[in-house]
């Protein structure tokens, strides 16, 4: 196996760090501290989209640092999973930097179910107008009257009616419906069908979030974070009509679907935490050298040179895992890396967490202001954690995988 990247990805990682360096990290402190001056808090209907934004978006586009993640060479960049990977590592040393190349879920596991599973009109109305970053969207699976680790709870339903399928339930952690450019759901519910085994009875239906029965009921925040202006929702559908062509791939392939799509997501996350875990370090080494006390700079100080060296432990084993996955991905498919894919998912964000916190502590209570990016680098530590399956499930699929290989069945 060779994880090393090819001379594309290589100018692409160096050419992602010089944007950042050049035009994201010289405006993102004043970006995100008007956001938060704002102070619309949980009413997203005052939300808006600094200009900058825009005008970032259009400067990287120009620069073909754009959909980087899609791996088809029309519609996307055409990477393989491990090409992207070290790029998706640089994006997540920066809060801002994933949207502006196109790059941010949910969109990136949204587009991918669309152009992999998607019918061609589908690919026209929506697939289309996320690659050119017109829209934005919203991944609606998660539901707040059941332990939504386990997928097959869920009380949502998608039934087909005639030439129709209607949709009913309530969905929450509905990542960036927010925003005021989001304008398409992906809504997955069951779909009863007695002649069809347990994977095959829920369908995944794109949903125009104009379609009468959809409402917006709350932002939820994280942590006391509204995550303005992306935002989590509580969302109720009811009674929502659809025509049967919106059904992505056909009635009951929602877990066909959804496998496809968190497959690659989840390595884009872990090595987006890699990257943020990057970014903690260097500014804890900064601060540690920078600021003295009893004499010393506080990174001699306490033991604080050793845990600088455990984070550099963590997060090279952290990352050498993910490329293996993404390796394995490339080579094996999803399904045979799942093993892989669901260490990554426990390992990563720990591994974020862990140096974060390291990385706080040496702040002081600065670590712990919005003038440093480590609060929202801790929070998106935890809440990778239960995003796209908490560590128990993952470690779950793990040790069956590992009994089925001593004979011990499921």
């Amino acid at each position: 196996m060779d994880f090393e990247p090819g001379p594309r990805s290589k100018d692409l990682v160096q050419r992602v760090r010089a944007f950042i360096r050049e035009h994201i990290a010289p405006v993102e402190q004043q970006h995100w501290a008007e956001i938060h001056e704002a102070r619309h808090g949980g009413d997203w209907t005052r939300w808006k989209i600094p200009p900058r934004v825009e005008e970032l978006k259009a400067r990287a586009k120009a620069q073909g640092l754009w959909n980087l993640f899609l791996p088809d060479a029309e519609w996307g960049a055409g990477l393989s999973v491990l090409e992207y990977a070290p790029i998706a590592e640089e994006t997540g040393r920066s809060l801002m930097a994933p949207e502006i190349f196109n790059c941010s879920a949910p969109d990136t596991g949204n587009m991918e179910v669309i152009w992999r599973y998607g019918s061609e009109a589908q690919k026209q109305q929506w697939l289309r107008p996320l690659l050119e970053g017109e829209i934005r969207s919203v991944f609606c699976m998660t539901e707040p009257d059941v332990a939504s680790s386990d997928a097959t709870n869920m009380q949502a339903t998608a039934r087909v009616q005639g030439d129709t399928v209607l949709l009913d339930g309530r969905k929450w952690w509905s990542s960036g419906i927010g925003d005021p450019r989001c304008k398409v759901a992906i809504f997955m519910g069951r779909t009863p069908d007695e002649n069809r085994d347990r994977k095959h009875q829920h369908s995944m239906v794109l949903v125009p979030l104009d379609t009468p029965g959809v409402q917006i009921q709350r932002m939820l925040p994280v942590l006391g974070e509204y995550d303005e202006p992306h935002g989590h929702g509580e969302v109720q559908f009811t009674d929502v009509r659809l025509p049967l062509s919106a059904i992505i791939k056909g009635p009951g392939m929602g877990f066909e679907i959804a496998q496809g799509r968190l497959g690659p997501g989840r390595i884009h996350h872990c090595m987006r935490a890699i990257g943020a875990a990057e970014a903690a370090l260097d500014m804890a080494i900064d601060r540690g050298m920078q600021r003295v006390a009893f004499g010393q700079p506080i990174l001699n100080l306490g033991g604080n040179r050793e845990r600088i060296a455990d984070a550099r432990i963590a997060i090279d084993q952290a990352r050498l895992l993910t490329l293996y996955a993404a390796w394995k991905m490339d080579t094996v498919g999803a399904m045979a890396a799942m093993t892989e894919i669901s260490t990554i998912k426990v390992a990563a964000p720990l591994m974020l967490q862990s140096v974060v916190d390291m990385a706080i502590q040496i702040h002081g209570a600065a670590g712990v202001s919005r003038d440093f990016m480590l609060s929202a680098f801790s929070a998106q530590a935890r809440m990778l954690r239960l995003a796209d399956g908490p560590d128990e499930v993952h470690r779950g699929v793990i040790a069956r995988i590992e009994l089925m290989k001593r004979g011990h069945g499921r």
